[in-house]
């Protein structure tokens, strides 16, 4: 048992410390690629791949020979790519080096690296939170990080940094299959039918205007992380309002809590966070608002009891003079 416990310890070491070499070898491609001179050459290579891969390049192919049709599906905006976080990384480094000569190798779509190359260390933490998930339990194997995440587009939300785009982007990966019959079906069960997630949130007030202010995976995943890709079916998500209606919302754990924590780096308190991004009904309060109003209510009860009093006495006094001496 003990040398089963060392061999499992081992394991782990060494995973870790893959990973952390992995890691540090992904943040120095991407400290190289600040270098102005490394970002041109990037910036080059890539425009060689969008001089095709392009809505410009279909339209004015560089070649007479290519094949317009599957090129179609296979476009990409340079612009967006340009704002992603895989904007400073060129395109060879996910689909190798046979992406480079033409005609492209008919299996080259399938042999881009797996995003482990470069992201060990959070792969590493996030496949034992997927392996919890409702989309693990009976689908595991159709499911890649490329499932939810379009490298080509998708930014990480510190880098994004306003609520509401991180809300349309994240959201947008859920209901990209939750919202159509035909994407669904791609990662379901043969005989699952896709349900309809206005009636499954029905419970929920306001449920089109909940989506534009928050995320699926806010309330679809457990309190207790913060965020994690663990995501949580039906029956375990969070239903309870005052999770994030409160002043210790959820929400500065989960959707702000890019902002929360430099704001409280910077200020050293965090409650503008929501004061200036949304109003969290039990969660955006400002203390000097609160005191505001209480005084203000404090005034007005002491000026309505002040009129009643002298309204009362001025009847009194009115009814005294009139007696008969």
């Amino acid at each position: 048992m003990m040398q089963a416990r060392r061999r499992t310890l081992a394991t782990a070491f060494a995973l870790i410390v893959a990973s952390m070499l992995s890691a540090g070898a992904g943040r120095a491609q991407s400290t190289a690629a600040l270098d102005p001179e490394k970002l041109a050459e990037i910036r080059d290579q890539n425009a060689k791949c969008f001089s095709c891969h392009s809505p410009a390049g279909l339209k004015s192919p560089p070649r007479q020979d290519m094949d317009l049709a599957r090129l179609g599906t296979m476009l990409h905006d340079p612009a967006l790519y340009e704002t992603s976080s895989h904007g400073r990384v060129e395109c060879r480094t996910c689909h190798g080096v046979g992406a480079t000569t033409f005609p492209h190798g008919a299996d080259l779509k399938k042999q881009v690296s797996p995003c482990s190359e470069c992201h060990a260390a959070k792969v590493f933490r996030i496949e034992t939170q997927f392996e919890a998930s409702v989309h693990a339990k009976t689908q595991k194997d159709k499911f890649t990080c490329w499932s939810c995440h379009d490298g080509h587009v998708y930014n990480v939300a510190a880098k994004i940094g306003a609520p509401r785009k991180i809300i349309a982007q994240d959201n947008a990966m859920c209901l990209d299959c939750h919202n159509s019959d035909l994407q669904f079906s791609k990662f379901a069960p043969v005989e699952k039918r896709r349900p309809n997630i206005d009636a499954i949130h029905e419970w929920l007030p306001n449920t089109r205007l909940h989506w534009q202010a928050v995320r699926c995976v806010d309330c679809h995943t457990p309190a207790a992380r913060g965020f994690s890709h663990e995501i949580l079916d039906k029956s375990k998500a969070e239903k309870n309002c005052v999770a994030c209606h409160s002043q210790e919302s959820a929400l500065r754990t989960r959707l702000y809590r890019h902002l929360v924590a430099e704001e409280q780096e910077q200020l050293g308190f965090v409650n503008s966070v929501f004061l200036s991004t949304s109003y969290v009904i039990g969660a955006s309060r400002n203390p000097w608002i609160d005191r505001a109003v209480g005084v203000a209510a404090a005034l007005l009860i002491l000026g309505m009891l002040g009129h009643a009093a002298l309204r009362i006495g001025s009847a009194w006094w009115r009814r005294r003079g009139r007696r008969p001496t």
